[in-house]
């Protein structure tokens, strides 16, 4: 079984990043408020989904009021196995645990989409209440098929260097340190009502699967074991859980698989200085070191502001380019000399091209940070680098120190006139088949100057030699919040930044 993020009547942007903060290992606070593209738009991408026979899609709801579960629920029916009721999140105001604290208004919610729809109906209840088992009695009164317990427990504010890291300042806590509450809740649960129970909250091992079946859980909800697994670790980890329980072995092997080593940790950097290559683009120089692979990225955070995900133009001293596309890198270009920030990181997955290939990295914007980098450690790279006119080409004299570097902008105005594929299609058609052969494609920015080199490549070499990095939001930076899902599912932050194109759909 799959449980979507929630979807309500309306798309929402959410909380500003940082949404997601770890305070020990293994758990965590969150508020990503709800973000999601709204009930029609979701429904238009669910029209599309093919759900396995012996798959069970759980699509998670919400609304500010009854008629708005009703209204959501009938658009999204069709389209799922089944429907959760969110009545527990902590920290959207007037969504969630608003409602899912009062029994009279569970009731009438569920009772009201229970009429409306024709599919399994299970609300997801709140632990912040003074009793559980009354909400849950309600729930059952009004028609629900099973229910889910439990959502993350009270909005706690954890701080960084002083500063509170999420942007929304609270977040409902997540993950081993809420497993005790959620265990209590279920058996509390299982006790009052006759029907089955999703147990959820700080699972990840063969041992609390047990300890929550045991209370009363039929259904077992993971999450927050799952932070930094790529998709691959992701099915080895669920492989080995599901071998563990079908064995009754006692050992942990899947408890082994959970990255307890992930860190979030901010560390403080100091601005030396801020060059303007453009009026919406710029160069910071900070006064350290930072440890980073090329392919890597990092966190860049102002607390008040919030945060975003960079590749570094340079690791030593720590160098980012930054293009202004909002009210963040807005901030950024106007940072002055001496202002104090804070750095999360590295993540994502370094390069590694194979050995004796020559390697073609294609650029835009601040993908040349990325492909810099790239060059620069592993030397027999040709940097194609493409810009809309000369002065937003920037970098060009580092870049050809560590490269052939080939220029083009849209205008004509240096280098070759036109786009950045004319320019790599002249160079690969030269090449011999042998020579194509050896050739490790890097390509790095926007979406379509990627999608246009990666059709270009596949023309004279095949998938397997090209990877992609494109500039999706990426928010967590953990793989957790789905933000930066690719079209194929893998989620650059964890699988990438690199995609590999023989894994992706066309």
């Amino acid at each position: 079984m799959l449980t979507t993020k929630s979807i309500g009547p309306e798309p929402r942007l959410g909380y500003r990043e940082p949404v997601l903060s770890q305070f020990e290992p293994g758990s965590f606070t969150n508020a990503v408020g709800l973000t999601n593209p709204g009930a029609d738009r979701s429904a238009e991408l669910l029209k599309g989904l093919v759900i396995p026979k012996d798959r069970f899609l759980l699509i998670s709801i919400f609304g500010g009021n009854v008629e708005e579960y009703v209204e959501v629920a009938k658009k999204l029916a069709l389209y799922g196995d089944g429907l959760e009721l969110n009545l527990s999140c902590p920290h959207a105001k007037g969504y969630g645990m608003a409602m899912g604290q009062d029994p009279a208004l569970v009731r009438e919610i569920v009772a009201a989409v229970k009429t409306a729809v024709d599919v399994p109906i299970i609300p997801k209840l709140t632990p912040n209440v003074p009793n559980i088992v009354e909400i849950a009695q309600a729930a059952v009164a009004g028609g629900a098929d099973g229910i889910c317990a439990i959502n993350t427990t009270n909005p706690e504010c954890y701080e960084a260097h002083g500063h509170p890291i999420l942007s929304n300042k609270l977040g409902g806590v997540s993950g081993k340190v809420i497993l005790p509450t959620a265990l209590r809740c279920v058996q509390e649960i299982h006790s009052a009502v006759d029907c089955p129970i999703i147990g959820c909250g700080g699972i990840s091992s063969a041992e609390d699967v047990r300890s929550f079946q045991k209370a009363g859980a039929s259904i077992i909800g993971i999450g927050s074991a799952l932070v930094g697994m790529t998709t691959d670790d992701i099915a080895d980890y669920f492989k080995v859980l599901s071998n563990e329980l079908e064995n009754g072995t006692e050992e942990s092997s899947a408890e082994t698989l959970v990255r307890y080593d992930i860190n979030m940790n901010f560390r403080p950097v100091a601005l030396v200085s801020n060059e303007y290559i453009t009026d919406d683009i710029c160069i910071l120089t900070f006064d350290r070191k930072i440890e980073i692979h090329a392919g890597q990225f990092v966190f860049l955070w102002i607390p008040g502001l919030g945060e975003k995900p960079f590749s570094a133009l340079v690791d030593d001293p720590f160098k980012l380019a930054v293009i202004n596309l909002g009210a963040f890198t807005e901030e950024c270009m106007a940072l002055k000399p001496g202002v104090e920030a804070y750095v999360r990181g590295p993540y994502g997955n370094p390069v590694n091209p194979p050995k004796n290939s020559k390697i073609i990295a294609v650029a835009g914007g601040t993908g040349l940070a990325a492909v810099y980098q790239l060059a620069r450690d592993f030397g027999n790279t040709e940097i194609f680098f493409g810009a809309r006119s000369k002065e937003r080409l920037y970098f060009v004299d580092e870049a050809a120190e560590v490269g052939n570097l080939h220029l083009a902008t849209d205008d004509g105005s240096f280098g070759h006139h036109g786009v950045i594929t004319e320019l790599l299609e002249e160079y690969l058609k030269k090449m011999s088949e042998e020579e194509l052969a050896a050739l490790i494609f890097y390509n790095c920015g926007p979406a379509p100057m990627v999608r246009a080199a990666e059709s270009l490549q596949r023309k004279y070499t095949s998938p397997e030699q090209i990877y992609n990095s494109i500039d999706y939001h990426t928010k967590c930076g953990v793989g957790i919040c789905g933000a930066c899902d690719a079209p194929d599912g893998r989620r650059l932050c964890v699988d990438g930044p690199f995609l590999d194109a023989a894994d992706s759909s066309q």
